[in-house]
């Protein structure tokens, strides 16, 4: 067992992390912060995330490979444990050079017929384990994304986006996962959060304790929300967070 110094080490707490450990694309708070510190005495803690690493570093900090026992970005596609990295997938080995050509002209012929309010940059972003795809560019402001995520509300954007994928592309085996205020996810199906599972199935975890606030149908965190080996909670904020933790562990 490598967590024997836990209180408990057969338990397994993992989060999502905008809008669950942190708000939409900012910095996590000095009381969440603490909350995890005295959390990880007690069970075995890590954040499941499809950002890549970098921008995880960004909003929970220069330390997280030492702060988590678990650093899973990319659903787990990049994959730490305790600082070591482990065995990795990439998305375009797994589609090839010819599917992604044809998904990329489409996804940007997509775009460019968009009416939208505002257009910022960065519209299709390449990942090791999946390509994210925002209609209002990720290079957006914090304001400009909360402005954005109610259009997309009121006008189901990225919805209709999915939708015209799917029609398109239905036997290329991917899963479109709508997550954070402005964009999707698009990956192998199977390569959802759940992957993260993988890397600790053998590990002997008795719970395993998933947070996250996108636990709906078609959010980035409904499968491993409603996976039969996680214990699910649907947060609303880090806040929300802290709170039923403590209701919890402490």
């Amino acid at each position: 067992m490598s967590f024997a110094n836990k209180e408990h080490p057969k338990t397994l707490v993992l989060f999502d992390v905008d809008g669950t450990l942190t708000p939409a694309r900012l910095t996590i708070s000095d009381e969440v912060k603490q909350t995890l510190v005295e959390l990880r005495k007690k069970v075995v803690i890590g954040f499941v995330g499809g950002s890549d690493l970098q921008k995880q570093v960004e909003q929970l900090g220069s330390t997280v490979l030492e702060d988590f026992d678990y650093c899973f970005s990319e659903n787990g596609l990049t994959a730490y444990k305790l600082g070591k990295e482990l065995a990795s997938q990439s998305f375009i080995g797994w589609i090839g050079e010819e599917k992604y050509n044809k998904l990329a002209k489409f996804i940007l012929g997509y775009l460019a017929n968009l009416d939208l309010p505002k257009r910022r940059g960065t519209f299709i972003e390449f990942r090791n384990g999946m390509i994210n795809v925002s209609p209002i560019g990720r290079n957006a402001s914090t304001a400009e994304r909360n402005e954005y995520e109610v259009y997309d509300k009121e006008h189901k954007i990225r919805e209709k986006f999915v939708e015209a994928l799917k029609a398109e592309f239905p036997d290329f085996g991917l899963t479109y996962s709508i997550g954070g205020q402005i964009s999707f996810d698009v990956f192998p199906t199977g390569w959802d959060k759940t992957y993260a599972l993988q890397h600790v199935a053998d590990e002997g975890f008795e719970q395993i304790h998933f947070f996250g606030d996108k636990s709906y149908k078609g959010g980035n965190d409904y499968e491993i929300y409603t996976d039969e080996r996680t214990i699910g909670h649907a947060v609303n904020s880090p806040e929300d967070t802290v709170r039923i933790l403590k209701e919890l562990f402490f």
